[in-house]
């Protein structure tokens, strides 16, 4: 018998009609409190060794419908290998087609990250002598917000920040810090042992758990975008964004680098704070650089495709990148990874995917390597 299910972590789906396997219907749910929704997860069993045709029927009123063009579907039989299934958009539908080759198949959005796997990498990244792990928040579900401070800090290193996951439904961001994060402890590379000879990495790898246990696609708990609660987080509607913030304050922030993906562009690049009001030309000029490197470090990263940027004095001030940039004066930027492929370096089979996403944030210990010593000093701010 033909079942779809979605009752676990990160899982997301509305079965409409499951009695034909050539037309099975389902639909999007939304966010919790929430007018967002895309992010999709479920475990179709019953199926094996025949075709099944599903339809997912408001893909259209979803929050990015750009994002289905060219886009294909993830899946797994065993959840640790990913591949893609062929998948079409009508401009209304999207329709997945696939033969599955084992009793239980599991269908994503993108290759998941769950929770338990987040537990594992804190657990592991506190077993090295280079990293302490702490709470420093709590959410509104109850889970932690967990800091990993990784080398010794002092007053004369630079101070490092990477955060991933204020959207739960771009998992692709937690994949890149667990690269960077295992590449950072690995007592075998040269490149980290420098780098944290020169600096101090404060890293948060997923900063919103409540919205990727639920299975949500941009919110938490309580239906609140946190990119868009910097200017004015709070207790009560973004408490995770609160204490990454208090935390900046009290250690101290040299670049500020978030972690996130995007539905449409079928490319990594790098939006950085290029709109937020006595911007300094040293910023501005790094800005640039560090984006060139990364380029010339790993080629899965490109600079020709992006966001436009915004024109001086029109940054959005509700971001990370544009608040802590206009408040604390540092060098921010967001990187933002596919859902699809890198269209720059495709890969049939795959796609984008949490190992080429961890490969890109190991890439990123070289960048900062490259330029920590340039960093500007942050701007002075009012």
């Amino acid at each position: 018998m033909l079942r779809i299910d979605a009752a676990f972590d990160s899982g997301n789906i509305e079965t409409v009609s499951i009695d034909d396997p050539n037309d099975i219907q389902l639909r999007l749910v939304k966010d919790h409190l929430s007018d967002f929704y895309q992010w999709f997860h479920f475990r179709l069993s019953g199926a094996n060794g025949r075709g099944v045709t599903m339809r997912i029927l408001n893909a259209s009123g979803s929050s990015y419908p750009k994002g289905w063009e060219n886009y294909r579907v993830c899946a797994s039989y065993d959840r640790e290998t990913w591949f893609r299934v062929p998948t079409s958009y009508d401009g209304t539908e999207l329709t997945i087609r696939h033969v599955p080759e084992a009793d239980y198949v599991w269908y994503a959005y993108f290759q998941p990250y769950s929770m338990e796997r987040h537990q594992d990498l804190i657990a592991a990244a506190q077993g090295s002598p280079r990293c302490t792990a702490e709470v420093i928040g709590e959410t509104h579900d109850l889970q932690t917000i967990d800091l990993l401070t990784i080398g010794s800090p002092s007053e004369q290193k630079k101070k490092l920040w990477v955060f991933a996951r204020q959207h739960p439904g771009e998992p692709m961001a937690e994949w890149y810090m667990e690269g960077f994060i295992e590449r950072l402890l690995d007592p075998a590379d040269g490149t980290s042992r420098a780098l944290l000879e020169k600096a101090v990495v404060y890293a948060v790898p997923n900063m919103n758990p409540d919205g990727s246990k639920r299975g949500h696609l941009r919110t938490n708990a309580l239906g609140v975008n946190l990119n868009r609660e910097w200017a004015e987080p709070s207790v009560e509607k973004s408490p995770e964004v609160l204490c990454v913030l208090e935390a900046m304050v009290a250690r101290g922030i040299d670049l500020s680098f978030d972690v996130h993906g995007d539905e449409a562009i079928p490319y990594n690049f790098i939006a950085g704070s290029y709109g937020v009001p006595g911007i300094s030309e040293a910023h501005v000029t790094m800005l640039d650089r560090f984006q060139a490197t990364y380029a010339a470090m790993n080629p899965d990263f490109q600079t020709a495709h992006g966001y436009p940027k915004p024109a001086p004095g029109k940054g959005n001030l509700t971001t990370s990148t544009g608040h802590i940039a206009n408040r604390l004066g540092a060098l921010s930027m967001t990187l933002e990874m596919p859902f699809k492929d890198a269209d720059n370096q495709p890969d049939p089979v795959h796609g984008w995917d949490g190992e080429r996403s961890k490969s890109l944030g190991r890439s990123l210990v070289d960048v900062l390597l490259a330029t920590v010593d340039d960093l500007p000093a942050p701007m002075e701010r009012n």
